[in-house]
């Protein structure tokens, strides 16, 4: 169903590709949205590897969630972790694609507690993110997105 990598000696493990997106705090959703165009918005993510989930939160309307109520077939790409080795001018880049379905959960517990998970991964104090948790979270909505397909991979950029 999903396409195998074209230049598989690039390929990242699977543990690579899961600590990219443990490491990582942003990437790029992208969904079919009005009139089926393709629309990508940036946005903080949450892995969870237990339950192999992508995590989001968010205001609980606007063009993403429209798009997700209509198809809820998502792709996810993170990249990071750039490095360069001495005397090369081309930087090494890792890249993970996400395929799977996004599911919308407005359980409040639930938004709370992966909304404190995202949270942690950012340099704010406990006191901050409880304010913003009290003051937004009625209405805010979690996405998560059950992943179906992950594929991970190194590029030199020359």
């Amino acid at each position: 169903m999903f396409r195998k990598m074209r230049r598989s000696p690039q390929a990242l493990s699977p543990e690579e590709a899961k600590d990219l997106l443990k490491r990582e705090t942003r990437g790029v959703l992208s969904v079919r949205g009005d009139d089926g165009y393709p629309y990508g918005v940036p946005i903080n993510h949450y892995y969870d590897e237990e339950t192999n989930r992508l995590y989001f939160h968010g205001a609980n309307f606007g063009h993403r969630i429209d798009a997700v109520k209509r198809d809820p077939k998502v792709s996810y790409c993170v990249f990071g972790q750039e490095y360069q080795t001495e005397g090369d001018w081309a930087k090494y880049v890792k890249s993970v694609i996400i395929f799977g379905k996004a599911v919308l959960i407005d359980d409040q517990d639930e938004v709370i507690k992966w909304s404190r998970a995202l949270c942690d991964k950012f340099p704010c104090t406990q006191e901050y993110i409880e304010t913003e948790i009290e003051k937004d979270a009625a209405r805010t909505l979690l996405v998560a997105v059950d992943i179906e397909d992950m594929n991970g991979k190194l590029v030199h950029e020359a």
